[in-house]
């Protein structure tokens, strides 16, 4: 299934008293160390019938030096580049691939602004399933390269990931194609939701008190708060929950002109120019559901600009040594604006999520460096 008869989306659900018998806290030290290791509350109904490239536990790394530059005593990063596909998207393609062949699907499409396509081609193929894959002509090359490779058939279009998903609607019903889009199927948020597991185990048992993360379409934002209420349920937690702060760029922040104006749902932003990929993102499918998510948690919405995102891209390299994605950098620009407004606190557990590797976005990288003329003999001795 795609959307409700509503137009809006679908999530799934689970019985989570059956769930509690197994997926126990001190039972994972003896399951796969991926993201599967919580099948209780995943769909897949066998391991056999699961579409994996080892996807999951990615590292949560502390980062006091980067922490000390914003004046944060407990900073870490979940670092999602480590995923096999090079970020966070892996996780909802393993999901959504598994279901969709589990349900009989032969093509699907996808609209992207870059690693939800290269993770859609790479588990399609991993899956045995044509992947047809829409991506503006400004994206990224690498992306493109990375759809490509993986055997999906790639079109470059001349717009925003908005109109990609026109031509993608188009494509799914004229040619049957099954749509992977963001949260047009259930299952992407599904693989996504197991980020907020994993922090409760490598935080032993904890959550944070905030949660930073990049928004662009919101799966992750909505997935995450999802799997807390699902972690409650199965006794893992009690009802506090982490504070959300969403980030997007001042060049297309739907999200935020919505939530400051006390708005249920986010209007189209007309003429995004944030270079940020997976930050522009000018309508938000699941708008209500990121809205509701970030007020239930006493989170915000804070945007910042490009200038600020690749100068934040820098800092945490320099401080830390993290190639982060300019979408994660992002999420350091905002807490440095969120600190200076007093949204979080000095002492607070944050967790920054560095969505996927910065070697995706060479094409965005300014790396020049010196030249100099091999030695000669004469100089070398």
């Amino acid at each position: 299934m795609n959307l409700s008869s509503a137009g809006a989306p679908l999530l799934a659900r689970y019985d989570l008293e059956t769930a509690a018998r197994t997926l126990r806290p001190e039972a994972l030290s003896e399951r796969k160390i991926n993201m599967w290791r919580y099948h209780e509350v995943l769909p897949a109904p066998s391991p056999a019938s699961i579409v994996s490239l080892g996807e999951g536990m990615t590292p949560l790394l502390e980062t006091p030096r980067l922490g000390s530059l914003l004046g944060l005593s407990q900073l870490y990063v979940k670092d999602e580049g480590a995923n096999p596909t090079g970020s966070f998207k892996a996780r909802g393609m393993s999901a959504a691939l598994t279901m969709a062949r589990l349900f009989g699907a032969d093509k699907v499409v996808v609209p992207t602004a870059g690693n939800a396509g290269g993770a859609a081609a790479a588990y399609a193929s991993r899956a045995g399933i044509e992947a047809h894959i829409f991506v503006p002509a400004d994206a990224p090359s690498v992306h493109k390269a990375e759809c490509a490779l993986a055997g999906a058939f790639v079109t470059e279009v001349r717009g925003t990931i908005y109109h990609c998903g026109t031509i993608a609607a188009q494509g799914r019903l004229l040619n049957g194609w099954f749509d992977l889009s963001t949260f047009r199927e259930p299952y992407r948020a599904e693989g996504k939701k197991t980020m907020a597991f994993e922090l409760f185990e490598q935080l032993n048992g904890e959550l944070p008190d905030v949660i930073v993360y990049p928004t662009g379409g919101g799966t992750g934002l909505v997935a995450m708060w999802k799997a807390f209420g699902e972690m409650e349920a199965l006794g893992w937690i009690g009802s506090v929950r982490p504070r959300m702060i969403s980030v997007q760029a001042q060049g297309c922040a739907p999200l935020l002109k919505a939530f400051e104006e006390g708005c249920s749902e986010a209007e189209l932003w007309e003429n995004p120019t944030t270079k940020v990929p997976g930050l522009r993102a000018p309508k938000v499918l699941a708008d209500s559901l990121c809205l509701a998510a970030i007020r239930e948690s006493g989170g915000v919405v804070v945007a910042v600009s490009d200038e600020a995102i690749f100068s934040a891209q820098r800092e945490a390299g320099g401080a830390c040594g993290l190639l982060l994605c300019p979408e994660g950098a992002a999420c350091i620009a905002a807490l440095r604006v969120a600190r200076e407004r007093g949204v979080v606190s000095a002492d607070e557990r944050i967790i920054v999520f560095n969505t996927a590797t910065a070697l995706k976005y060479v094409d965005l990288i300014n790396a020049e460096c010196p030249i100099v003329d091999p030695l000669s003999e004469e100089e070398v001795g």
